[in-house]
């Protein structure tokens, strides 16, 4: 019996290597830290009452930033061992397996688990108060999408300590992420992780389409809505079509693993370019879906900081529209090696290189837009300005990719990979750090301090170019992606070296941000915030920070693009809004469904992932017993009186 405990023991937990170790350590002692800080200072009842079981939107996103944070840290770990193993040639800090799943690790935290909720923050603290809405659509369903995502993380993140990590790439291509390559068990890591995030993610598009469209101030029309909101329409759209590709392609994998199906082998009929397909055409989309809110952001913080309407807001908006539309048209210009035929390979190219103009029209906008703008040099425009030549350089490259026969050159060498973190670096993490200073403020009451803030915004920046420009020549040298190893005659150490310093200066840049973070903390009082501290333009800013639980006492009208500002100006000229009487705020009440539904989804996918039928089988049903409770819940709701909502003002109006 003892010797089936250890073999068990031996399977189930990963083992054998010291970086492991150092792992099951540092996630114990934090594990115990947060259960003794709770415990000691009486907050599991707080915990449980405004966080675990909130549908407050500002709540969630709140949530969705700090988890998209906690994940960044964890991607760049990663990122730095990948840069360490590559710094010189013959290095031998990772061996080539654990080399393989952090590489699959480090692509699949960045893009699902850092990017996507960085995103679903934003739009959860911003688009309902920009809109002057109380809240979105489904608040219920809001925070079940959120706890899916996060327990979806979880599981995905467990497969570091229990059981191995993933190491097919991380977009798991078959034969790799099929039994005959990947027999373990990281693999139905990676599906069930993404999978369960995966449902968050579409309920959260579905969520804030229906917001958008229903939800808008009285005298908002479609062309008086905020730039950001648009980008937040143009994202939710994509994800509506993107996504449930995602969720069949990943169901197949599962089949074919698990039922021993055969949709992507070469046996009894399958096809592994079929994955490949499906794969890429939700993947494409998902690099315009992390980037258009990105887009949004830049056009609130340009037009704010250089007190000037946005420049061509039609032209905006459409090209918006058309980069949703065209996105699902370019899938294919990531195996123009694979022998699709030129005819195929040429439409594709069309495509891809037709995409780059609305993008192009934007960045034309946001330059006129700052042009004879009196532009303030706060963090946040710092991010934007250093974002326009960054996109610049990784658009023109995206051209030269999109070139089939120059991608015969350039297709898996690391000119793609410094291609690709440009954009998705400068492009959407430039872009969430943005909007991150920019509405931080709003969230939380306070600024953050601005010299730590230019000391990561200086070194992220530098680093940046360090890291990823030498990855341009290294790739056009001849140094492929995905390898773990290489040689002295290769010529390539130099190139590797300057680049690992540059992660390196990142890692520096974001350890600024944890600093300038705790150091905001520590000060706040002291640089506690305004209503407005920005001089903003849209409704977000016309109400206290950070807002009340109910968002606006009095529903706002929305009858100019820039409404806050507009009513600025009528302020200034002595013209004042009628007095609307308060009435009673109807608003959802908390619910623990959703948190316990998520964690029955965790324990299915647990099930699914080991293979044990019984506990995937309990946790479904928990999930099923979930939704019946739901179904029969009727007290859902209450009224915020009038009393309260006057004392909640009187309280806030200092700072509005």
């Amino acid at each position: 019996m003892l010797e089936r405990l250890k073999e068990f023991a031996s399977e189930f937990f990963v083992t054998g290597d010291p970086l492991i170790y150092g792992a099951d350590v540092a996630i114990g002692i934090t594990m115990i830290t947060i259960v003794a800080v709770l415990t000691y200072f009486k907050k599991w009842g707080w915990l449980w009452r405004n966080w675990l079981t909130t549908v407050d939107h500002k709540k969630i996103g709140i949530m969705y930033i700090i988890a998209s944070i906690i994940m960044l840290f964890r991607g760049g770990v990663d990122a730095l061992m990948m840069r360490l193993q590559l710094a010189m040639p013959n290095m031998d800090f990772l061996h080539p397996e654990h080399y393989n799943q952090v590489f699959t690790t480090h692509g699949t935290i960045m893009i699902l688990f850092m990017a996507m909720p960085f995103m679903f923050g934003l739009f959860n603290v911003i688009v309902p108060l920009q809109i002057g809405a109380r809240d979105v659509a489904f608040p219920f369903l809001n925070a079940l999408s959120f706890w899916l995502f996060f327990l979806g993380a979880m599981l995905f993140n467990l497969s570091f300590v229990i059981g191995g990590s993933p190491d097919a790439g991380w977009l798991s291509y078959p034969p790799l992420s099929e039994l005959s390559h990947s027999p373990g068990v990281g693999q139905n890591f990676y599906i069930w992780g993404i999978q369960i995030s995966g449902i968050g993610s579409l309920a959260t598009g579905i969520n804030f389409l229906v917001t958008i469209i229903k939800m808008r101030a009285p005298g908002m029309k479609w062309m008086k809505m905020p730039m950001f909101t648009w980008s937040v329409f143009s994202t939710c759209i994509i994800i509506l079509f993107a996504f449930p590709i995602l969720t069949v392609t990943l169901a197949l994998l599962f089949l074919d693993r698990f039922a021993g199906a055969h949709f992507f082998t070469l046996d009894l009929g399958g096809n592994p370019m079929m994955y490949i397909n499906l794969i890429w055409m939700w993947g494409h989309p998902e690099v315009y879906i992390v980037v258009l809110p990105a887009f949004g952001v830049f056009s609130e913080v340009v037009s704010t900081f250089s007190k000037k309407k946005l420049f061509g807001y039609k032209s905006m908006v459409f090209a918006m529209l058309i980069i949703s539309f065209l996105s699902f048209f370019t899938w294919a210009h990531h195996f123009f090696t694979m022998g699709s035929g030129a005819d195929v390979n040429a439409f594709f190219a069309v495509t891809t290189m037709l995409i780059a103009i609305p993008t192009g029209v934007k960045i034309f906008n946001w330059l006129f837009t700052m042009f004879r703008g009196r532009i303030r040099m706060d963090t946040p425009m710092l991010w934007t300005i250093a974002f326009i030549p960054c996109f610049i350089v990784g658009g023109m490259t995206g051209v030269m990719l999109s070139v089939a026969p120059a991608d015969f050159q350039f297709h898996n060498s690391y000119f793609l990979i410094a291609h690709f973190h440009q954009v998705l670096i400068g492009g959407v993490v430039f872009g969430y750090f943005a909007g991150l200073y920019y509405w931080w403020p709003k969230m939380f009451g306070f600024q953050l301090p601005e010299k730590l803030g230019k000391w990561a915004f200086w070194t992220w920046n530098i680093g940046f170019y360090v890291c990823f420009m030498p990855q341009y020549a290294v790739g056009l040298m001849g140094m492929t992606r995905r390898l773990s190893t290489y040689g002295w005659d290769t010529g390539w150490w130099e190139l590797n070296f300057v680049s690992t310093i540059g992660a390196f200066l990142m890692g520096v840049g974001f350890l600024f941000q944890v600093a300038q973070i705790a150091d905001g903390i520590r000060k706040y009082k002291t640089l506690k915030a305004s209503g407005d501290p920005w001089g903003g333009r849209t409704l977000e800013w016309s109400i206290p920070s950070p807002a009340p639980e109910y968002n606006f006492a009095i529903t706002p009208r929305g009858d100019d693009i820039d409404e806050w500002w507009e009513e600025k100006e009528r302020r200034a000229k002595g013209i004042y809004p009628p007095e609307q009487p308060l009435e009673p705020i109807h608003m959802p009440k908390n619910s623990a469904i959703p948190f316990i539904m998520s964690i029955f989804w965790f324990i299915a996918g647990f099930g699914f992932v080991f293979g044990w039928l019984w506990m995937a089988i309990l946790g479904l049903a928990g999930v099923g017993i979930c939704m019946i409770a739901r179904s029969f819940s009727y007290d859902t709701d209450y009224y915020i009186p009038v009393d309260e909502i006057k004392r909640t003002e009187a309280s806030l109006r200092g700072s509005v």
